[in-house]
C-alpha cells in the first residue's frame, strides 16, 4: 500500500466498524482523498475533518437554559 495511506481493512479496525461501511463511506464520497485503484480504496491515515470547529455550536445548550432562568 501506499505511504501515508490505510486499506479498507485497517481503517475498520482503527475506527471499530465493519469494513462494507468503509467501503460504502468511501463510495459516497464520504471519506475526502480516499483513492480507487481498480478495487481496492487507499484512504489517508489523517483524513481532513470536515466538521463544524468554529465555535458556532459549542454549548449551544447551555445558551437556551439561560434563557429559561
Amino acid at each position: 500500500m501506499l505511504v501515508g495511506y490505510l486499506t479498507v481493512k485497517e481503517t475498520a479496525e482503527r475506527w471499530g466498524i465493519n469494513p462494507r461501511t468503509v467501503q460504502t463511506m468511501c463510495n459516497d464520497g464520504r471519506i475526502p482523498d480516499a483513492k480507487k485503484f481498480g478495487k481496492s480504496w487507499a484512504i489517508p491515515e489523517k483524513p481532513t475533518d470536515k466538521r463544524i470547529v468554529s465555535g458556532k455550536y459549542k454549548d449551544w445548550r447551555f445558551k437556551y437554559k439561560k434563557m429559561d432562568t
